[in-house]
């Protein structure tokens, strides 16, 4: 014969409705406590070294670099250094045509728009001066 002792006891458990409200909400703020650490701890070690070659780059378009002027190796009398300086100062003008065509501003000023069409359809010496001169 099988020993079996008392067959089902009920078990006395009472639980008041301030008690189970009040273990629910310690639930609740813990888990809630729980996800707020894990959500920093995350964003702290993880994402900061991924994101540090970003935050470099961004720092390092924050803080232009000083404008370095080259000096070049030719004797200042040669006329590789005239040649030299004469493409300075073409690719100066070129920019600053270049700036003047691309401004919005210069859209509303009639002397600038046709002037930069004369230079457009017949460049010159004097149209490029005169779009210099009328052209912010």
């Amino acid at each position: 014969m099988p020993y079996r002792p008392n067959p089902r006891r009920p078990l006395p458990v009472q639980l008041s409705a301030l008690q189970l409200t009040g273990s629910i909400a310690l639930g609740m703020w813990l888990g809630f406590l729980a996800i707020a650490l894990t959500c920093w701890l995350i964003s702290r070690f993880v994402l900061t070294e991924q994101l540090a070659p970003v935050a470099q780059a961004v720092q390092q378009l924050a803080k232009p670099p000083a404008a370095v002027q080259v000096q070049p190796d030719i004797p200042p009398q040669s006329p590789l250094f005239e040649q030299y300086e004469e493409n300075l100062r073409k690719n100066e003008q070129q920019a600053r045509l270049d700036q003047a065509r691309g401004s919005t501003r210069n859209q509303s000023n009639p002397k600038c728009q046709f002037w930069l069409q004369q230079d457009q359809t017949a460049p010159s010496e004097k149209s490029r001066a005169n779009v210099l001169q009328f052209c912010d």
